[in-house]
């Protein structure tokens, strides 16, 4: 069945940076509409980025704007997440997802709207 495999978290100060990877198999990757959401502990799942698929179009939620970027590499099945100046605000556990339908065409921000989901990666930021 499709895998979605994060990687790249773990425990960072605030002002540090992460780059999360999130590897797909088992799909025609170039075909979906790629997200990330977050969930910290005690709060519901939270959109942060999506790209369409080619790469061309991204959406972030404003509290990571100017912070946060999201890109992908087709030929690789990959979708990353580069967070700069973390807040400890943005301590959660990450999630990758898929989403058959076009960005344009989807509720990018809507956790409901995608079909595939990764087992997520941890982000602690530490004051």
């Amino acid at each position: 069945q499709v895998q979605l495999v994060e990687s790249g978290g773990g425990l960072v100060q605030a002002g540090d940076s992460l780059r999360l990877s999130c590897a797909a198999s088992r799909l025609t990757f170039s075909s979906y509409t790629m997200g990330w959401f977050r969930q910290a502990p005690g709060k519901e799942r939270e959109f942060v980025a999506a790209i369409s698929r080619r790469g061309v179009s991204t959406y972030y939620r404003d509290s990571v704007e100017g912070r946060f970027t999201i890109s992908r590499d087709n030929a690789k099945n990959t979708v990353y997440l580069e967070m700069n100046s973390l807040k400890p605000e943005d301590t959660a556990v990450y999630y990758c997802a898929a989403n058959r339908r076009a960005l344009y065409n989807s509720n990018y921000n809507d956790a409901g709207d995608y079909d595939y989901w990764g087992q997520g990666t941890q982000v602690t930021v530490s004051s």
